[in-house]
Order: C-alpha cells, then structure tokens, then sequence
C-alpha cells in the first residue's frame, strides 16, 4: 500500500507530465523547425540565381536546333512536390535530359551539359553540347528488293534506307542516292538498334579485305539462317550481281585467305577475268572448299 502512494504521489505525477510536456514541446519545436527551413528552401529555390533562364544548344549540324530545346524545356518545366521548380540548378535531372534527347534524336552520339552563369550569377544558361552520329553505311531492310531495277547503279527506288554509323548504329532515314555512294546493309535491325552487333566489326573487315584484293564488294545480308552474302558490282541488281556466300560464325580471316587463294589459283583466275559479267557466286561455306559458278 506505501509502494502504491508513492508511485500515485502528486511530485511523481507532476515529474511525468513535466517529461512529457518536454517531448511534446521537442517534437513540436523539431517539426516546426523543420517546416521553417522547408517553407525557405522552396522559397529559395525560386531565385533568378538559382535557376536556368535559357537553354544554349551546340555541337549540332543537322539536328534541329528548336526541337531540342523544345524537348530539354518539357524536361524543364514544372515542379518537385509543386513547390520546388525543376529549373533550379542544384537538383535539375541531367540524366532525364540526356536520356530523353537520346531516344527522341537517334542521330545524337552524345550530350554534355553544364551551367554557365551570367550577369554576376543572377541568370543561369544551361549548355548543352551535342555530338551527332557520322553516317559511314546505310541499312535497307531485312531483305534485298531483288525484283527492283537499280537505276543508275543506285538503290532500287522501292527501297526505304537509314544511315547507320561505324560501329553498326541505324540512326536516321537516308534520302536517295544516284550510283553506289554507301555501302549497304540488308539483316535484322531497326532503327535505334545496332546491325549484327556481335560480329559487325569482323563484317567490316571481311569487306576491307574484297577491296584489298581487288574485289567491288557493294552490299552485304546477314540471312535469318545465319549466312552471309556480299555481294559484288557488277549487275543491274542485287538479283545480278555475283555474290560471295560464308557462314555468319565462321572464321573470316580464314575464309578470306582461301577466297584469295581461289582467286589466284587456275581454272577460276582466269574465269574470274574473263567472265566476270556471268558470275553467279563464290560459295565459302563448306569448310576449306571453294565453290564457284558462272551462267
């Protein structure tokens, strides 16, 4: 019963009140201190010093300079928690911008992006610099049009292509062009995608060694069976032209020195000279065995 009095004695109720009063007026000074420094921070975040005030593009040479920046301000424009803006130069998202451009302009290799303040940092640019993919090839489709005249030596006329880069890259559609200006491309691929990415830069060379060696290689389709044709100059279209045939995982380096062998060798270096226009095809496909054939 003494135990009990003292546990219910007015000091003790008094000493827990007091405590709680204390926590109640720590949590209450902490939440409104917290507010505070909220509330100065989204006001904060609005000066002119803090925030871009215009957008400077560079670097590019075909891209369109408008509908850049039109896409960087949708990234631009609007808030965080509708109070902070997403202009303010300490917590702009870089990686939306970057990855946006990205996608919506295949063309672009990379952006840089940097904040160059002006008029004593009252006003903020934000620059941002473009590297545009170089068209090196052109990309024309799954298949070949086969059943198309090439007028001039150009593309058949029914043919959609896109530019694509030296690493294999389809980034844009390529207008027409009179005569055999890009070497062309026919496989799986789409725009925004990579031709062959495996093996692509073994095509490449596997191309460079026909011309080394005195061939016109023109054009080159990887087939969904996983062979390979490039084919050389020479017809009205790719249905005429003569064609060299491998398989897509096959040793290339061997495969080219058995080619040149072939081609150095009687009865076909002869064959090869004098009736060129008639080729068919070189067919490599059978390991160290060279087929050949003409009309």
């Amino acid at each position: 019963m003494e135990k009990r009095n003292v546990l219910n004695s007015p000091r003790l109720s008094e000493l827990k009140r007091r405590r709680h009063r204390a926590i109640l007026n720590k949590f209450l000074f902490s939440f409104f201190g917290l507010l505070a420094i909220f509330i100065l921070s989204a006001y904060l975040s609005h000066l002119n010093s803090l925030n871009i005030s215009e957008i400077e593009i560079s670097g590019n040479k075909t891209i369109d300079t408008e509908a850049v920046k039109e896409t960087v301000q949708e990234q631009i424009s609007g808030k965080y928690l509708w109070l902070f803006p997403k202009t303010n130069i300490l917590y702009y998202s870089k990686s939306n911008i970057k990855n946006k451009l990205l996608d919506e302009f295949k063309r672009i290799k990379s952006v840089d992006l940097s904040i160059l303040p002006t008029q004593a940092g009252k006003n903020n640019i934000l620059q941002i610099f473009l590297t545009e993919r170089t068209a090196a090839y052109i990309w024309c489709g799954e298949t070949p049009v086969s059943d198309v005249g090439r007028p001039e030596t150009g593309r058949p006329t029914s043919e959609t292509c896109y530019f694509m880069d030296a690493d294999g890259y389809v980034f844009d559609e390529a207008p027409y062009f009179s005569g055999e200006v890009y070497f062309k491309f026919y496989g799986s691929a789409d725009l925004g995608s990579y031709f062959s990415k495996q093996n692509f830069k073994q095509l490449i060379s596997f191309r460079d060694i026909l011309l080394g060696i005195g061939l016109k290689p023109i054009a080159l389709y990887v087939t969904n069976d996983g062979d390979v044709q490039v084919f050389l100059s020479g017809g009205a279209s790719l249905a005429t032209d003569p064609k060299i045939m491998f398989k897509a995982d096959a040793d290339f380096q061997n495969i080219a020195e058995n080619l040149e062998a072939a081609l150095t060798t009687e009865p076909l270096q002869s064959e090869f000279k004098n009736k060129y226009s008639t080729l068919q095809y070189i067919d490599l496909r059978f390991n160290n065995k060279v087929y050949y054939k003409f009309l």
